[in-house]
Parts: structure tokens; C-alpha cells; sequence
């Protein structure tokens, strides 16, 4: 196939999130001709309003975007996440002075040898996308924004993406990282299976009264989930899980009525919460693509795996995709491989196909133990809770997995070039 009209690229990447970027980098670094398509323009991509998120970022993946260059940018804007605090709480009630007594602990002294390190950095969002973008102009990374893949034509030897606005790209290899609902997974016929949980992701922003001391907190309480996760300048990021309607009515109510449902569940041992910055609600739902890989197709993050934000892992996993996807890429490419090609891809494939479905289904497993208020069961998490507290040999490798320190890491995460 070749299109005289179209651009041509080594690698085009459908998806201007975190984790397509995060691959572009790694490739150009490495020599590849990339294009970089984004469905929105930079200036809505940075604006509070469209997202005001903030992201858990594992230890391993800050070390990928030391080498690639941005964490170092990053860094006065990132807070580090110095432990953990998971608790077992009770419908909501009056505040609580302190968290309650039975909760399992994890810090970065449960790394062993890498007690030196924060498990994992908290920044917002928008700022990760400002630095990329930065990265990106510097490696002179090609970038349509707006520029979103709303047709792929797969052929033997290479692809052609069209853009909405009909411009045409063509390159041997298209990657899919446009989350779940994926154009390039589609064209690829690559089918995906899950469910869809009966809650909703509450996000915001709040500023504390008291120092969280780079302490995140996990709640899981009978409607959901609920983390409040330590931000820069004294404040923390939110992600409440809620039943639907519940959900809405967080989104809906007075700045003053959603900061005393806060109350209830936060407690005051930070002090009183107040409500910066606008409220969003995300549905949930676990998604997996039935394959990672087609003929001179890849697919990457919320494109392969979509899971619930019970552990902060999704987009993590994601950047481990971009990773391991970057190396077998290179090396292939050294090795004089056809490295484009389904052969080559599936040892990216089997790399990551394992811990993608192991995290997924832990994730899920975990969401139903915990999202309900059965007597028995909270018996039994609570002994659960409290035996892994007592032994450092499970909670260092519960630390380690979080932290992307297991298994077969690939060199970024590792803090290597490739």
C-alpha cells in the first residue's frame, strides 16, 4: 500500500492521553520517524475543566520518565507518596478523629533495597501534559491535535490512518491508545469482553487544613472505594467511588453540601476539607481486549486494559505497555527484524499479557469484597487486613508489584536507556 497524498511515519500512535505520548518519546529517542494523534487540541487538554484528575505515578514508571527526560521537569510539581494506609470503613457516619484501628500499612521501607525511593509520585494531570508536550516539539515528534484516527486501513505491509479533518498518515506499525473506545482495535477486529460496574469515579480537589505528611489513604466503604491521595501545597486529590445516582448527586450538590457528605467519610483527623477546583464523575468498568497485537497493530492501555481505579494501577499499566512495547520495538529493529511485523509484536504481547489480566482481575476481585457492609466479610478483611500488617515478607511484595518493581521489568522502568 502506498498513498502518494498520505505522511509517512515509522510509527503512528492513535491517542494523545499519557501513556501514547509516553511511547512516542521512547521511540523517537531511539530513531523512529513518529506521529502523535490527539483527538483534542493541547489548549483544551490543559484546561482545569476538561480534566481535573491527578495521577499516581508508580516508582518504576517515574524511573521510564527520568530517562525519557520530563521527571526531572515534573518533579517541583509532583508530590511523593511516602505510605500507604488501606482501612476497612463503615457505612459513614460522624467524623472520626483519626482513621480507624484496624488498617494495613504500607511504606517505602517495604521496598527492601529501594527504601530510598517514594513508592510512587502524585501530580496533576494537566502538568504532565504541559511537560510532554514541551518533550514532544523538542524530539520533533509530529502532532495532530486535533487529530483524531476515525478510520484505519490495515494491508499486508503497512497502515494508513485517517484523520477527521481527512488528512491521511500512513507507517508500517499503528498503535492504538485512545482508551477504550479504540478506532485502530476496531479496524484491527479485535474484540474485547467485560463489564461495567454499578458505580461511579467522583474526582476533585481539596485543600487540607493539616499536613497529610505524603500519606495516601484508602477507605473502602460499603458504596465504593474512596482515596484521598496527597498533592503538592498542602493538597490532596480525591477519587470517591459511588453508586450511580449517589454519584450525580455529589456532581449536582452545593460546594457546602458536597464538603459535609466529605466530612462524613474523610474524618477530621486532616482537618476540615475544602472544596477546590471542579467537580467530574467517570463511569467504571473493567475492559479487556481478547488480544494486545494484529498484523502491524499494537494496542496499549485503556486500549488493551481498562480496569476499576480501586489501586491506582490503570494508567501505570499502561505506561509498562508504552515500555515494554518501546523495547521489543528497538531491539527488533537493531536486529534487522521485520519489527513491525505480528511476530515481532507477540513477544510484546506474551511480555505483558499475564500481569495485564493478573492486575485486572485483582482489581475486580477486590472492588466486590469490599464495595458492600456483609458482617462476615468485614470480619474476615479485617483479620485479612490485619495478618498481611503483621508480615513484612507479603507486604514488601504487594509494595514491590504497586511500585512496578516485579517480574520481568523492562529497561525503562529500570531506569535504563534502550
Amino acid at each position: 500500500m502506498r498513498n502518494s497524498a498520505a505522511k509517512a511515519f515509522d510509527v503512528v500512535i492513535a491517542g494523545g492521553g499519557l501513556t501514547g505520548p509516553t511511547l512516542a518519546l521512547a521511540l523517537a529517542d531511539a530513531g523512529l520517524k513518529v506521529a502523535l494523534c490527539d483527538a483534542e487540541p493541547l489548549k483544551t487538554r490543559l484546561s482545569p475543566e476538561f480534566d481535573g484528575r491527578a495521577s499516581a505515578i508508580a516508582a518504576a514508571n517515574w524511573r521510564q520518565w527520568g530517562v525519557l527526560g520530563v521527571a526531572a521537569k515534573l518533579a517541583p510539581d509532583a508530590q511523593p507518596i511516602r505510605s500507604i494506609l488501606v482501612t476497612d470503613g463503615p457505612a459513614p457516619g460522624p467524623s472520626a478523629a483519626a482513621p480507624p484501628p484496624v488498617f494495613l500499612e504500607f511504606s517505602s521501607q517495604d521496598l527492601g533495597g529501594h527504601a530510598d525511593e517514594p513508592m510512587g509520585w502524585m501530580i496533576e494531570n494537566r502538568r504532565i501534559r504541559q511537560v510532554f508536550a514541551e518533550a514532544l516539539a523538542e524530539r520533533q515528534v509530529a502532532r495532530f491535535a486535533p487529530g483524531a484516527v476515525v478510520e484505519a486501513v490495515i494491508e499486508d505491509t503497512a497502515c494508513r490512518a485517517r484523520l477527521a479533518d481527512g488528512r491521511s498518515l500512513e507507517a508500517p506499525l499503528l498503535v492504538g491508545a485512545e482508551g477504550r473506545r479504540s478506532v485502530v482495535r476496531d479496524a484491527a477486529g479485535i474484540s474485547v469482553y467485560g463489564w461495567t460496574y454499578s458505580q461511579r469515579g467522583v474526582v476533585a480537589t481539596v485543600r487540607l487544613e493539616r499536613d497529610h505528611d505524603g500519606v495516601a489513604h484508602e477507605y473502602f466503604l460499603p458504596g465504593g472505594p474512596f482515596a484521598i491521595l496527597p498533592l503538592t501545597d498542602g493538597r490532596a486529590s480525591l477519587v470517591w467511588s459511588e453508586h450511580k445516582r449517589r454519584a450525580s448527586a455529589l456532581i449536582e450538590a452545593s460546594p457546602e453540601a458536597f464538603e459535609a457528605h466529605l466530612a462524613r467519610r474523610f474524618g477530621d483527623f486532616l482537618g476540615r476539607p475544602r472544596l477546590i477546583g471542579p467537580r467530574m464523575q467517570f463511569a467504571l468498568s473493567l475492559q479487556m481486549a481478547e488480544r494486545m497485537v494484529a498484523p502491524r497493530v499494537a494496542l496499549v492501555g485503556e486500549a488493551a486494559h481498562a480496569v476499576h481505579p480501586i489501586a491506582g494501577q490503570g494508567l501505570n499499566m499502561g505506561l509498562k505497555d508504552a515500555a515494554a512495547l518501546a523495547e521489543v520495538i528497538v531491539q527488533a529493529r537493531r536486529l534487522g527484524e521485520d519489527w513491525s511485523s505480528e511476530l515481532v509484536l507477540e513477544r510484546y504481547a506474551r511480555w505483558r499479557r499475564v500481569d495485564a489480566v493478573g492486575l485486572a482481575l485483582a482489581t475486580d476481585l477486590f472492588t466486590r469484597l469490599f464495595s458492600n457492609d456483609n458482617p462476615a466479610l468485614r470480619l474476615a478483611r479485617g483479620a485479612g487486613l490485619a495478618l498481611i500488617n503483621r508480615l513484612a515478607p507479603a507486604k514488601s511484595l504487594f509494595v514491590r508489584e504497586a511500585a512496578g518493581m516485579l517480574g520481568e521489568t523492562p529497561k525503562l522502568l529500570r531506569g535504563e536507556a534502550l
